[in-house]
């Protein structure tokens, strides 16, 4: 079989495969995003008026809370090992994407430095997002002050960043890679997928993750490492769960109208 023909037959192969990886993991969550939005934007209230709760209390009884959540977290993860069982086949595992300890400082120092370059201007975008009237007020947690939040807030930022990266940079750019597509439409279909799934906050999340997307994406093509990138994406959502959990509520009342 030649190289283009084998290429003939491995690209509705991928296209099946990237459809059901998605459809069980992040596009899903697209899917119930724009649903959000639209309940949203045709509720009584204007967006900005309305709230969105990350992390929320599953049940009033604490122990059972903290099963629910650490249950969810654990779940979650699923799809990531079915990524890596289907890269597997193609003798592409954790190492290729670059998930390993082979570099700490490189990877804590560039995770470090983009979560700074991407989280500051992010706070700006939130707040402009807020005044113009597109986006929802975000509470970052729903939890109530047990022992346990904070630790699980910590492993909720770890999943989501784990979940993310691994799916929307590694696993899908380089499956769209075997396929040829061209790098511009690669980076846009992930940057947007990014987007896609944060519209439950409002137009505003859509736009500050899928440049946030697109800058990941050129990160990875670049230097073939997603640990920067999980770094970075652990160290936003550990700041945003936990410092709204401990922070004074008159520190945070800019996040609302």
């Amino acid at each position: 079989m030649t190289v283009e023909e084998q290429q003939q037959t491995t690209r509705p192969r991928y296209g099946a495969e990237i459809t059901i990886v998605l459809l069980l993991s992040l596009g899903q969550s697209a899917v119930y995003s724009i649903v959000s939005l639209i309940a949203k934007l045709t509720a009584d209230k204007p967006l900005a008026q309305q709230t969105t709760t990350l992390n929320p209390t599953v049940s009033p009884r604490p122990y059972l809370d903290l099963t629910y959540q650490t249950l969810g977290i654990f779940f979650a993860l699923i799809p990531v090992a079915l990524a890596f069982f289907l890269l597997a086949k193609d003798r592409i595992g954790p190492r290729e994407l670059g998930i390993d300890y082979r570099r700490p400082g490189y990877d804590i120092g560039w995770g470090a430095g983009l979560a700074a370059g991407i989280g500051l201007p992010g706070l700006l975008l939130v707040y402009a997002a807020l005044q113009l009237g597109i986006n929802a007020q975000i509470r970052p947690s729903g939890l109530e002050p047990y022992w346990w939040s904070v630790p699980v807030l910590i492993l909720s930022a770890i999943q989501n960043s784990v979940l993310e990266e691994v799916i929307v940079v590694g696993y899908l750019i380089t499956r769209l890679r075997t396929m040829e597509l061209p790098l511009v439409q690669i980076i846009a279909l992930s940057a947007v997928l990014r987007g896609s799934y944060h519209l439950y906050q409002g137009f505003g999340g859509f736009i500050g993750n899928a440049i946030m997307g697109v800058v990941f994406a050129l990160f990875f093509l670049r230097t073939k490492r997603l640990m920067p990138l999980i770094v970075a994406h652990s160290l936003l959502d550990i700041v945003a769960f936990v410092g709204y959990q401990l922070l004074p509520d008159s520190w945070l009342s800019w996040l609302s109208v």
